[in-house]
């Protein structure tokens, strides 16, 4: 056996070492209006490791990172990542959502505040169980918003925005709409400056239904009140800001305007990386490709950037 061999041996050997301390069992959080279920996934179980609560970003997203038209495993792929580098990991199925279906209200009960609210919970939850040293909150996408605004409680030791927003809400759908047919910006603009004042629509027109019905605008009042450059400012905890170069749905200026807003924070551009951390022209048709591609691994620079802060001082 050449010495080429024997070290790509050894290599598999310590990996696979690695893994085998690391165990995944189900969590559970409950709350006033149902259960909520997680995966917890702890490195090692015989020392005290640090631990990421991951909140996984808009829509029907579950703690994979996949949702009912596609699976990528992002997440679960971000949470091996960092159990593989002794770092242990809570995701977890939003309210209303995979195995927390239950748990959801009535749609024009919700609140962008329930989703807060939950992270401040599992926080609380987490930092209850002794396996466990320093909380990192990372937020994917939305979840970088509701994760920022929930690290401003005291229990969190550092926050990671992951493609995460740089603007309110109201303006990223303004920007989005850009690039449909020019009537729908123009009939939608004026609903979203009355929601954006917290003034409801009646009868928004027909084609514009399913993005502004009655029953989903009390939360999307909730959402654009928020601006993340002012949430992310309130933050007095170190940050790190990552964001891809590809990505197709929050652009790098997005991680400018957030690292601008807080000087404590670390931004680092992944070239090449998409909106679900893996590697992706900029093409739209090629780049979106990739979400629906489970096996394709993330960028590899992405896990590195993550530990190295966490164990940064």
């Amino acid at each position: 056996m050449n010495k080429k061999m024997i070290l790509i041996l050894f290599v598999s050997i310590f990996s696979n070492a690695i893994t085998s301390q690391s165990k995944e069992e189900p969590i559970v959080l409950n709350t006033e209006t149902g259960d909520i279920y997680g995966t917890l996934l702890i490195s090692d179980s015989l020392k005290t490791t640090p631990i990421v609560l991951i909140i996984a970003g808009s829509g029907p997203t579950d703690r994979n990172g996949n949702n009912p038209m596609m699976a990528n495993n992002s997440l679960k792929m971000l949470a091996e990542g960092l159990a593989e580098n002794g770092i242990a990991s809570v995701r977890f199925d939003k309210r209303g959502i995979g195995e927390s279906a239950n748990a959801s209200t009535k749609e024009s009960d919700l609140r962008f505040e329930n989703y807060i609210e939950d992270v401040k919970d599992w926080c609380n939850f987490i930092k209850k169980d002794h396996r466990f040293s320093n909380l990192i909150v990372l937020g994917h996408s939305e979840g970088s918003l509701i994760g920022m605004i929930a690290s401003q409680e005291k229990q969190v030791e550092k926050f990671i925005s992951l493609a995460g927003t740089g603007f309110p809400a109201g303006e990223i759908l303004k920007r989005q709409l850009k690039e449909q047919p020019p009537l729908i910006l123009e009939m939608s603009a004026p609903i979203i400056e009355k929601l954006e004042k917290g003034e409801t629509v009646n009868n928004p027109p027909q084609m514009l239904n399913s993005l502004f019905r009655p029953s989903v605008q009390p939360y999307l009042i909730s959402w654009f009140k928020y601006n993340p450059q002012l949430e992310i400012s309130k933050l007095n905890i170190p940050i790190l800001i990552i964001q891809g170069s590809t990505d197709i749905q929050v652009s790098v200026e997005d991680a400018e305007k957030l690292s601008e807003s807080n000087k404590k924070s670390k931004r680092i551009i992944i070239e090449n990386m998409n909106h679900i951390l893996k590697e992706s022209e900029a093409d739209k048709t090629k780049n979106i490709q990739t979400y629906s591609n489970p096996k394709l691994p993330l960028k590899e620079e992405l896990i590195p950037a993550i530990v190295n802060f966490i164990h940064e001082h």
